[in-house]
């Protein structure tokens, strides 16, 4: 248990230093989250992107449709700055790599 927690830690440190990351059988590889990654891409992706940015104030399905724009595009619109939208890239690519 220890192991695979320390193991999911290294892989996340990972992410901040490559665009992609391999799985296990090197065909399927993550493509790390960025603040140019379109709405639609991130909510089919990462599911748990919706309540997160939802708890933020970002609006990310509206009529059970993903948004048009980019993450960056639509955290302006709500006035965060350019600090806080990376602190979205990094929690959302935490999210991906532990899921």
């Amino acid at each position: 248990m220890k192991i695979q927690i320390e193991i999911k830690i290294f892989l996340a440190m990972c992410l901040k230093f490559v665009k992609f990351w391999p799985k296990i059988n090197g065909e399927i590889k993550i493509m790390a989250i960025t603040k140019k990654t379109f709405i639609e891409e991130l909510v089919e992706k990462i599911p748990e992107s919706v309540r997160y940015l939802k708890e933020k104030g970002i609006r990310c399905i509206i009529c059970g449709e993903p948004t048009w724009g980019t993450l960056e595009e639509a955290a302006k619109e709500k006035g965060f700055s350019d600090k806080d939208i990376q602190k979205f890239v990094d929690d959302l690519n935490e999210f991906e790599i532990f899921n």
